[in-house]
């Protein structure tokens, strides 16, 4: 089954968590195998949002939902279950000072 992380927090990362990367999470999943892809993003300040309505594109700068949590990353991995996707989020330590949704993929 294929997983997307979203990781997200309220606030920008420290300097120390962003020393800190993934702590050698990336290295263990990627020895495990499960990691297909993924990104850090650039901060929301700098995103563009696109909406259609009656023909006409409408463009609005920062992100989608004006929220404090906002996506900083997005990971897909490919496991066998969602207790498996929970332990491989779990352990990314993201997950101790912001938050992880786990959200499935549509299987072709």
């Amino acid at each position: 089954m294929q997983y997307a992380l979203l990781i997200a927090g309220d606030h920008e990362p420290t300097p120390e968590e962003l020393a800190m990367g993934c702590g050698g999470w990336s290295e263990e999943m990627a020895a495990r195998g499960v990691v297909r892809g993924g990104a850090g993003l650039r901060p929301p300040a700098e995103s563009t949002t696109v909406r259609v309505r009656d023909g006409q594109v409408l463009l609005t700068d920062g992100p989608f939902a004006d929220t404090k949590e906002q996506i900083g990353g997005l990971v897909l991995i490919e496991c066998a279950d969602l207790d498996e996707a929970v332990e491989i989020a779990a352990r990314h330590p993201a997950a101790g000072y912001g938050m992880i949704e786990i959200r499935p993929l549509f299987q072709p």
